[in-house]
């Protein structure tokens, strides 16, 4: 058999495993277990992407047919805004998928976002299908984020409640009237303070844009770092928040999978962990 097939033309590895497979070239019953595991890995998409092939600003953690779940950098848009038509991460995650063929159609399915100053765990589906179901079943997903805050907040632990709407500016904002705002309900614990810093474990029950960074500031604690709603200082190289851990029910699977990711070192030192 020629051995282009192994030398990534048309599908590589994978074409010929499938190959030998639909030609019954080899019986599953008579291969060592070792093997097996090999074979199936070779069909199952799962595998770590290396280094050199990551999208910018986005750290690929799994990969299936139907998902992509990764850890995005700060700084980094989720996908293009008004005042900012650059690089993204889809931009960039829909060329990871087309691979350099400028012919491709192929795309990702945007779930959820990230602001563009908060770091951590995003979600893409990689068909229309996928994206429905994900984001049909958007409330059971459990989203927890880390964030250091100014001060030290009198109760320790809480829920944040109220009704948000953006201005012409893009600024979000809470009013009284709970037919002209959509509802954000924000849990937090505090988890370690100094004597300027508190680091907050937040499990965001909903998810409406900037919600976090909005309910903490109003509350006199704004993130350290956010000069949109808190204090503006050059002393913070970036915004002390990071969507650390996901857990949700996969599209097509139907399993319950998450994921984690560590808290950076940037917010751990502004609170001496």
């Amino acid at each position: 058999m020629k051995s282009d097939l192994w030398e990534g033309k048309e599908g590589g590895p994978l074409k010929l495993v499938k190959s030998l497979m639909l030609r019954n070239c080899f019986i599953l019953l008579f291969i060592s277990s070792s093997w097996y595991n090999f074979l199936m890995s070779l069909l199952n998409p799962r595998t770590k992407i290396p280094g050199k092939y990551q999208p910018k600003g986005f750290f690929i953690l799994y990969e299936d047919d139907d998902i992509i779940v990764g850890e995005k950098q700060p700084g980094i848009l989720t996908v293009s805004a008004a005042w900012d038509k650059g690089q993204n991460v889809y931009y960039n995650l829909n060329a990871y998928v087309r691979k350099g063929n400028r012919r491709s159609h192929k795309c990702v399915f945007v779930v959820h976002r990230l602001d563009q100053h908060t770091s951590g765990l995003l979600i893409f589906a990689k068909n229309e299908h996928a994206q429905i179901r994900l984001k049909d079943d958007w409330r059971n997903t459990k989203k927890i984020y880390y964030a250091v805050v100014h001060g030290r907040l009198a109760q320790k632990s809480g829920i944040f409640e109220s009704h948000l709407v953006e201005d012409d500016d893009y600024v979000m904002r809470s009013v009284p009237d709970s037919t002209e705002g959509k509802f954000a309900r924000t849990s937090y614990a505090v988890v370690k303070e100094t004597a300027r810093f508190s680091m907050v474990k937040v499990d965001l029950l909903t998810g409406r844009k900037n919600q976090i960074r909005v309910h903490f500031a109003e509350n006199g604690h704004p993130l350290v770092g956010d000069a949109k709603y808190g204090r503006a200082d050059t002393r913070f190289s970036r915004l002390a928040l990071h969507s650390q851990s996901i857990s949700f029910t996969h599209p097509i699977s139907g399993e319950r999978i998450a994921f984690e990711t560590n808290i950076p070192a940037y917010l751990l030192d502004l609170v001496g962990a």
